[in-house]
């Protein structure tokens, strides 16, 4: 019998020909180890730090559909993956994984996968969307996995700008405290979701870029 209801593993980028990072295949290495039969969730469509990948055709390429490519090859059956295809970050693979996929879908217990520099802020996040305006409590486990194939230096750089993110994200959750009200703030103030569209301004560092 299966554990969770779902496991769910947010988006961390994609590299050339749509390889995954090797920090993302130990989110999904995991939920291999800890599959008992469960449906497992890649999220992201795609990352507002990077230019999008296309292929061959010209369709832009996926975060989401390369996680479920690596469960497909690795043995877990298309009908048991789904995929959340329109998040752009963080906040966004909290929020559409529970409207497009979760809520309908009456799961309640849950296993959020991720990597350990990105654990905090994905934990304060997934603790506050889930929480808003829920009819029933929803049950939220954690499990944090290596930053394998980042630097030293890309791993203080992300950790730095986590913290950062989290300020944010704290200020928010005491702003925004319905789901109406964070759906009225993701569409129209939040960049990569709002009429405007507006990609975030300023370069990265290449050790920052280099965790996307």
């Amino acid at each position: 019998m299966a554990k969770y209801d779902a496991i769910i593993v947010p988006g961390g980028g994609l590299r050339d020909g749509g390889e995954l990072p090797e920090y993302v295949k130990r989110r999904f290495d995991r939920a291999l180890a800890r599959d008992s039969g469960e449906s497992i969730v890649p999220l992201s469509a795609w990352t507002m730090h990077r230019a999008s990948l296309v292929d061959a055709a010209g369709r832009p390429v996926l975060e989401s559909q390369a996680g479920s490519d690596y469960l497909k090859a690795r043995g877990i059956p298309a009908q048991r993956i789904f995929c959340e295809s329109t998040s752009y970050d963080t906040i966004g693979n909290g929020y559409f994984s529970r409207v497009q996929i979760v809520e309908p879908m009456r799961w309640r217990k849950l296993l959020i996968i991720t990597s350990e520099f990105h654990m905090p802020r994905t934990e304060a996040i997934f603790r506050w969307i889930y929480s808003l305006d829920a009819p029933a409590p929803y049950e939220l486990n954690f499990d944090a996995t290596p930053d394998d194939g980042l630097s030293y230096g890309a791993v203080v750089a992300r950790r730095a700008r986590e913290a950062e993110s989290l300020r944010r994200v704290e200020r928010l959750r005491d702003r925004l405290t319905s789901l109406a009200a964070f759906a009225q703030w993701l569409f129209t103030e939040h960049d990569a979701y709002n009429a405007k569209r507006r990609a975030p301004g300023g370069t990265q560092e290449d050790q920052l870029l280099a965790s996307y």
